[in-house]
């Protein structure tokens, strides 16, 4: 059995020949997709501001295995963010993503305070 990773997998983009009626609720929406928003999840979080109106980012926890490595993250997780932009009706350009392995990467503890 291959071992697993879990990814966290920011993937940005740029708003793209939206329609009057997508900018309308868009616009309508952002207080519920600004910063307080942010989260990592498998069915992705999508965040950016009103004004302007330009750029957003997505948020997904990716499960994969490691052997194939954060590229495939990656590779899924903009696969998920054009479905739900595509069910959503928004249209975009210059996806790209950064992928943090979760289970490489490394934590710096604080040492306890020396007496």
């Amino acid at each position: 059995m291959s071992e697993r990773h879990t990814y966290r997998v920011i993937v940005r983009g740029t708003w793209d020949g939206l329609t009057e009626a997508a900018r309308e609720r868009l616009l309508a929406r952002a207080a519920d997709h600004g910063l307080a928003s942010m989260r990592f999840a498998e069915e992705g979080s999508l965040t950016y501001e009103a004004a302007p109106l330009k750029h957003f980012s997505m948020r997904y926890v990716v499960v994969s295995d490691a052997e194939d490595g954060p590229e495939m993250a990656g590779a899924i997780a903009e696969d998920r963010a054009e479905t739900a932009l595509r069910a959503l009706g928004y249209g975009w350009t210059g996806l790209r993503s950064t992928v943090t392995d979760l289970d490489t990467m490394k934590i710096n503890r604080k040492s306890a305070p020396r007496r």
